[in-house]
């Protein structure tokens, strides 16, 4: 759903332009429907480090408070730090206000449920249908609810982390990690240098500073991490670590400089958990590699699948008494922690890891298996005329079909995976393969189809 083709509203919340889809009126009218559906009720309220984050942080406030809905506001916070305090103060659900990986010109809102997770798709259509509805409930409310400060989010997020069963923070202490971090001048970096400090790592940061101008692209993606890369090389680090603005995706670089991709996050975070919980259950979406199900196979687990949207994996985990799951993009989401994505709890993990098998970040990643992975995205202008099933017929023949979300097509030796984004106006395309050459002829013959479907030229804006 869009609003003037600029507003992305969707199961993560609403994004857009800041000036354009998104103003200080939507945001307003968005909070003012959240307490509405909090009936009043405590909301807390954090945002990342985006300058427009200032402005938007008051209608919200606004908004919130015209219904009745007292406020927790816990400042600059990451993602996953307000999903706790959610929990912690008992609240009736949160705002987040973030675009994520977006580019700076973008902001949004997130909504949190009093589960400590995002809406899912029952609750965001009421939310959405409050505010369109414009039915707030503006009347009755008492007078003067209040905003109150909350500045320990972050250090509450630190020992979260380190009370989990499992890490083994002196055998971690013991190693004294060098670790570069790269913060991306978001805000997970209280959070994320706060651990490493804790468990005794010697910690170099880049773009640290949290002004929301983002020094690289904002997704930690491997393209994004060149300085990360030579700053891990030159340093002689054990690892680099890498964060998206709001800081709930992770991203890893080797000691030998090679940005390894966000994949092996979750990958690598789901191989000590399962090997110390006798298998499982691993909850995952339809874009994440085949190294999930590699990984779970060798300790007995189980891997179940879901729509991309980190609300979907969180709702499916908590009915399949998962483990550990999470999604392909950095994200890992560990029960014991909450269920939320969380790069710290990822950093977590991968220390307990390589400090647990007593080699290197590299010989970790060259433990996993190996395959190919090309993602790729075209402009959405309105929907597409046909089903994606019909449009990509012609390339899907043979295979194994789910169209939970978009289609998935999944052979012996490669999968591909068509959705249209839910945070952006746009059609992602992402394949893997065990050859490269797989993976890239299945994108550029869907990218092929799905232009020819639309009446434009075909297009190949490759992601990584």
């Amino acid at each position: 759903m869009t609003d003037g083709g600029r507003l992305v509203v969707g199961v993560s919340g609403v994004r857009g332009v800041v000036g354009e889809g998104l103003t200080p009126e939507v945001a307003a009218r968005f909070a003012s429907a959240m307490g509405t559906y909090c009936r009043g009720g405590l909301v807390v309220v954090g945002r990342d480090t985006r300058p427009s984050g200032v402005s938007l942080r008051y209608a919200v406030v606004s908004g919130l408070l015209a219904t009745g809905s007292p406020v927790v506001d816990v400042g600059v916070a990451a993602t996953p730090s307000v999903q706790l305090a959610v929990g912690e103060h008992g609240a009736a659900g949160g705002v987040i206000i973030t675009a994520s990986h977006n580019p700076g010109e973008y902001n949004g809102l997130k909504f949190v449920s009093s589960r400590g997770i995002f809406l899912n798709a029952e609750e965001g259509a009421r939310l959405r249908q409050i505010s369109e509805s414009g039915r707030f409930s503006f009347g009755g409310q008492p007078p003067t609810p209040e905003v109150r400060d909350d500045r320990q989010a972050a250090a509450r997020h630190v020992a979260r982390v380190l009370g989990l069963s499992y890490l083994d923070v002196a055998r971690i202490r013991a190693r004294r990690f060098r670790v570069v971090l790269d913060v991306g001048n978001g805000a997970g970096g209280r959070v994320a240098s706060g651990l490493l400090e804790a468990l005794g790592c010697a910690t170099r940061v880049l773009h640290g500073e949290p002004s929301g101008v983002f020094a690289r692209g904002p997704e930690p993606v491997a393209e994004n991490l060149k300085a990360l890369a030579g700053e891990v090389a030159a340093r002689r680090a054990d690892v680099g670590f890498a964060l998206d603005p709001d800081g709930d995706r992770l991203s890893i670089v080797t000691e030998k400089g090679e940005a390894v991709g966000e994949e092996y996050s979750l990958a690598l975070s789901a191989e000590g958990v399962l090997s110390r919980s006798d298998g499982g259950v691993v909850v995952t979406n339809l874009s994440t590699s085949r190294m999930v199900e590699a990984v779970a196979g060798r300790w007995g687990g189980r891997v179940v699948r879901t729509p991309v949207g980190e609300v979907h994996v969180s709702v499916r985990m908590m009915a399949e008494g998962a483990v550990i799951g999470g999604e392909g993009n950095g994200g890992v989401i560990l029960p014991e922690a909450h269920y939320g994505r969380d790069a710290a709890v990822g950093i977590a993990l991968v220390l307990e890891l390589i400090a647990d098998r007593g080699g290197s970040i590299s010989e970790a990643v060259d433990g996993l298996p190996h395959y190919e992975m090309i993602k790729a995205k075209a402009p959405l202008e309105g929907d597409l005329r046909g089903d994606l099933g019909e449009v990509l017929a012609p390339l899907v023949g043979g295979a194994d079909l789910d169209a939970s979300d978009g289609l998935r097509a999944s052979w012996p030796d490669a999968w591909l995976h068509v959705r249209k984004s839910g945070t952006e106006p746009v059609v992602r395309v992402v394949a893997e393969a065990e050859v490269r050459a797989r993976a890239q002829a299945l994108v550029e013959e869907a990218l092929g189809l799905l232009a020819r479907e639309s009446g434009r030229h075909p297009m190949t804006n490759r992601e990584g």
